[in-house]
């Protein structure tokens, strides 16, 4: 029984693993069909590389499947400790999983303008043209255009 308890949490792990890989395709929130959005475009001027702090929710992620893991070690006193061990490397793992690279871009609009826009999960170069999508002042997203 307990065999089948451990392939069991080993299998769900895998599959919010899978779960959380990161496709091409950018999902938007069901609302993004109910407004305008508009868009500003322009080149980048330069780029400054910068990491993005996770929000708790990698740490949170890690600590959960870490224990998860570690419970699966040992009987007593050691599942005990395997299981402690097991969160608080999990929550570390998951703090830097979460934390994200991304590049700081100075843009000089089409209008004049210069703006600096932090963007994540594509690679830019300095010369590059770019749309920038807004809805309600907020960035939406940051493209090659």
């Amino acid at each position: 029984m307990r065999h089948v308890l451990k392939v069991t949490a080993i299998i769900a792990v895998i599959l919010f693993g899978v779960g959380c890989a990161n496709r091409d395709i950018e999902t938007v929130n069901p609302e993004a069909t109910q407004y305008v959005m508009r868009y500003e475009t322009g080149t980048i001027e330069s780029i400054r590389p910068v990491i993005i702090k996770d929000n708790g929710t990698g740490a949170f992620l890690g600590t959960i499947t870490g224990g998860v893991l570690g419970s699966l070690v040992g009987e007593g006193k050691g599942n005990t400790l395997a299981t402690l061990a097991g969160g608080l490397t999990g929550m570390y793992v998951g703090s830097q999983a979460g934390a994200a690279n991304a590049q700081e871009l100075t843009v000089r609009l089409d209008n004049g303008r210069r703006v600096v826009v932090i963007a994540k999960g594509t690679r830019f170069y300095a010369g590059e043209r770019i749309r920038i999508v807004l809805h309600d002042g907020r960035i939406s997203s940051v493209e090659p255009f």
